[in-house]
């Protein structure tokens, strides 16, 4: 049984804060980091095919899927050769709006996918509980698509946890701790990759 944070109210701001980084501290350090590796891999090999990379997610996870298409476009591309095809499927509030409105709000992201994917393309899904209808039936749509699949969870990582080819999971109870890491790894994975592809000469004299 995971220790749930907070358990108890807390007189000041700052005591909770110095509560709410020790518990993401502790989340992160549990958390299987040789998971990045089979994802930074799984990354390499798509962009270096070309292939396009479809990110998603709900409520605080479309923030994070939003905000990952900035790491990839510019970060990853930055003194680098690398040249990722990215695209954020909870982007589209037009899209998405007809689609929920009109078939169903379980469909937005597998219909995108069956739609523009490609086989060797490669669906990366983000999700707390790791079960929200939507992503984990467009984890179900990518294998017969041909795509492999990535799952960022939480909590008890639900569904996509075991749908996904490569999960990544944090083992916490609390969403801000769970979307803090996720968008943390992120950024681990996108300044790992650009690292990776520059001149190590330029590793010192640049902003990361």
């Amino acid at each position: 049984m995971k220790d749930l944070f907070p358990n108890a109210r807390f007189e000041t701001c700052e005591g909770f804060a110095g509560e709410y980084f020790s518990a993401l501290a502790k989340a992160a350090q549990h958390s299987d980091l040789s998971a990045l590796d089979q994802v930074a891999n799984l990354l390499t090999e798509t962009i270096a095919a070309g292939n396009f990379i479809y990110i998603c997610g709900n409520g605080g996870s479309a923030g994070i899927a939003n905000h990952s298409l900035c790491d990839f476009l510019k970060c990853v591309r930055t003194d680098t050769d690398l040249k990722p095809r990215f695209m954020s499927l909870s982007a589209h509030t037009e899209m998405n709006s007809a689609l929920a409105n009109d078939i169903s709000y379980a469909d937005v992201f597998a219909y995108q996918l069956q739609s523009m994917a490609r086989p060797g393309d490669l669906l990366w899904t983000v999700s707390s509980s790791g079960d929200s209808e939507n992503v984990v039936r467009a984890l179900e749509v990518a294998k017969p698509l041909g795509m492999q699949s990535i799952s960022f969870t939480g909590f008890s990582g639900g569904r996509s946890r075991t749908q996904a080819d490569v999960n990544v999971h944090v083992e916490a109870d609390n969403y801000g701790i769970i979307e803090d890491i996720h968008m943390s790894f992120i950024h681990i994975l996108t300044q790992y990759l650009r690292m990776s592809n520059m001149d190590e000469a330029l590793i010192a004299d640049r902003k990361f």
